[in-house]
């Protein structure tokens, strides 16, 4: 009789094991399951809050997308380079990309020299120029320079040709010359390159300007630009002509260049944007708008 007990025991309670077996299996799978619906909950609400805050909801989707940089300025080492001027640097967004911007260059060589700035083709370049002026960059400073290729070259404080603000930015507006033209000398009816009264930027090394430009006071035409251009003279070129018209003296280096009599910069300043269609006229022997010419 004991025996059989024992062996009903044994049964009952390897019946309770099987139970309590499935059991644990059950809650086993349960857990699983809500552990995945868990970790899936987790995810839509990481991939709804990345959505939304990415304005995937939003009805004017516009409204929140951060504004694209319009120019990037690249610092310059003031320490490496001691004629670099610290003046802060412009804006990176929010910069008129239409229409243009008038420039006055005023002298101790005569009348005012004007220039229509392209906003639509150089909006850093006339940006790099405006906040300048507006630091009062250029007041005070020499055109130091009467080049070989028929400019006067200005916006250097330091009239070394290696001054400027310390920072630098890209080429915008370089011209193109036909590929079929492996000479300077253009072809029949094609334009110069550098047309009277273009105004063009000017950098050691080029693609890294910074303050520096160029009036050009008669046409240039090269096979190789390395100036891009920013605008146009609309009043003034006579005094730019004369001024291209003196002496030029030792710079220093061994170069001819330097005016042989001071052409003082007394001040440069840039006026509001404008986009309205009527254009100002050129001025006596300016260049008309054209497409090398800004």
């Amino acid at each position: 009789m004991a025996s059989s007990r024992d062996r009903q025991r044994k049964l009952a309670r390897e019946k309770l094991d099987r139970q309590l077996a499935r059991r644990a299996a059950v809650t086993r799978r349960r857990r699983q399951i809500q552990a995945g619906v868990g970790a899936a909950l987790v995810l839509v609400l990481i991939v709804a809050g990345s959505a939304w805050a990415l304005g995937a909801f939003d009805s004017d989707p516009k409204k929140n997308t951060a504004a694209a940089d319009t120019c990037l300025w690249t610092p310059q080492d003031a320490t490496a380079n001691t004629n670099l001027k610290d003046v802060g640097t412009p804006d990176t967004k929010g910069l008129p990309t239409a229409g243009t911007r008038a420039m006055t260059v005023t002298t101790n060589q005569g009348a005012p020299i004007t220039a229509e700035l392209n906003l639509t083709s150089s909006p850093c370049a006339a940006a790099s120029i405006s906040h300048l002026a507006s630091r009062s960059f250029y007041d005070n400073t020499k055109c130091h320079e009467i080049t070989a290729d028929g400019a006067l070259r200005c916006g250097d404080p330091s009239g070394t040709g290696l001054g400027g603000p310390t920072y630098s930015f890209y080429d915008e507006d370089l011209p193109t010359v036909p590929s079929a033209s492996p000479s300077a000398s253009p072809a029949p009816g094609q334009p110069p390159t550098y047309p009277k009264g273009t105004v063009a930027m000017i950098s050691n090394p080029p693609g890294s300007n910074g303050s520096q430009f160029l009036i050009f006071f008669k046409d240039f035409t090269t096979a190789d630009p390395k100036f891009p251009i920013i605008g146009r003279v609309t009043g003034g070129l006579d005094v730019a002509e004369k001024i291209g018209a003196l002496p030029t003296v030792d710079n220093g280096t061994g170069a001819k260049v330097k005016p042989g009599t001071d052409v003082v910069i007394q001040s440069l300043t840039v006026g509001e944007p404008v986009t309205a269609a009527a254009a100002s006229p050129p001025a006596s022997g300016a260049p008309a708008s054209s497409p090398s010419a800004g």
